[in-house]
């Protein structure tokens, strides 16, 4: 079984933030995430695809098309975008980065033409990471 990763970046905004919770109730849970005017990540999205390589090509797939899979499904639905509003695979979703994660895992799994959907890996800052497999 070979890995492959494709890695993007992209910005967006979000608020985290509960309908049915109260301001007060907002801001305890989600700190300064709650911020009604918004705030922003720079994002680092990585996708793996688990499989054999082609005898025929040498791939698992063509790394280009996993790009444009990507590029096509995902980036142009969140980069600049603000995830609350304007991203129609979160609508409904409180917007963390493990509901995003989740999200883009559900967007990609049927789109992947060779090999598999292995991981989703997302991170919003230096220090926090997050994974889906889909489990």
């Amino acid at each position: 079984m070979v890995y492959i990763t494709r890695r993007e970046t992209f910005s967006a905004a979000h608020r985290l933030f509960n309908p049915i919770f109260s301001n007060e109730e907002n801001e305890k849970n989600f700190g300064k995430c709650s911020n009604p005017n918004w705030h922003g990540h720079n994002y680092v999205l990585e996708v793996v695809i688990a499989g054999e390589p082609n005898p025929e090509t040498g791939f698992v797939l063509n790394i280009a098309d996993l790009k444009e899979i990507i590029e096509y499904n995902v980036l142009s639905q969140v980069d600049h975008k603000n995830l609350n509003t304007e991203t129609d695979f979160m609508s409904g979703i409180i917007p963390s980065t493990e509901n995003l994660t989740i999200a883009i895992w559900k967007v990609l799994v049927d789109k992947i033409p060779n090999g598999k959907l292995y991981a989703v890996k997302l991170s919003e800052t230096e220090n926090n990471f997050f994974e889906y497999r889909g489990e």
